[in-house]
């Protein structure tokens, strides 16, 4: 069918990668976990069975001790403190943020720090200090000021700007948020990562939402992560590792 011509032009474009001595660098983020489900675990599962590594962005305000147990022996698992409570401070005209430029600083820091006081506390090393922004978005003064309540990295989404923190972000999004509000269809993702593959980016950031992934989410999610995963043209990298390295950038 259709997405197995998808698949197989990716798989060749990996080929000519591999061939050139060239590598397609890739990491996962998944977001909005607050509690073990089927859905988690038919995510660790394609991730364990690959051998990818990814970081679980949770909600602090809405985690649950079970979330804690169920990834304690998750081999592949990371976790990064995503917001406080995910909730929306901006007006109403404005796009949602919890962590806009409108919310007053203290309030947000304030946030910050309980929010990932919360996640160490309940993942101990698995949580790295890493933030993720609900909506993907972030006041730059509040970003800049993320050190201050302990993290070394914000991971938000699109092409990474140098400034007083290192960025760790996603690319290309998984799920059609303004149509469907399923999985996006195999070509224009594929298409996404070659694109994002022709970038400086240290590494191309695969976001999933495994709490609404639709049929075609999951297919798509399985068949990248096998095919990409046992390529000599590709290679996920985890997201301890792009910490490290973005601390070692000049």
């Amino acid at each position: 069918g259709r997405a197995m011509d998808d698949f197989d032009a990716f798989g060749k474009y990996l080929d000519d990668l591999a061939a050139s001595g060239r590598r397609l660098r890739l990491w996962l983020r998944d977001d909005d976990a607050v509690a073990p489900s089927g859905a988690l675990d038919r995510l660790l599962s394609v991730m364990n069975r690959n051998a990818v590594p990814g970081l679980l962005a949770v909600i602090p305000a809405q985690c649950t001790p079970a979330l804690a147990e169920r990834l304690a022996s998750e081999p592949m698992a990371r976790v990064a403190t995503h917001g406080w409570a995910h909730q929306n401070h901006q007006p109403p005209e404005m796009k949602k943020a919890e962590f806009g430029a409108e919310r007053p600083h203290a309030d947000s820091l304030s946030d910050l720090r309980r929010g990932y006081g919360a996640i160490e506390a309940a993942f101990g090393a698995r949580a790295l200090p890493v933030f993720v922004p609900p909506w993907n978005r972030i006041g730059p003064e509040i970003a800049d000021a993320l050190p201050k309540a302990g993290f070394k990295a914000l991971s938000a989404f699109g092409s990474t700007s140098p400034g007083p923190v290192h960025r760790i972000n996603a690319h290309v999004d998984l799920i059609d948020w303004r149509g469907t509000r399923g999985g996006r269809a195999a070509a224009p993702l594929l298409a996404a990562f070659r694109d994002w593959a022709e970038t400086d980016e240290p590494a191309v950031g695969f976001l999933t939402h495994h709490l609404v992934h639709d049929d075609a989410a999951w297919g798509f999610v399985e068949r990248f992560l096998t095919l990409t995963s046992g390529h000599p043209g590709s290679e996920w990298v985890s997201p301890s590792t792009l910490l490290e390295e973005a601390a070692r950038a000049p």
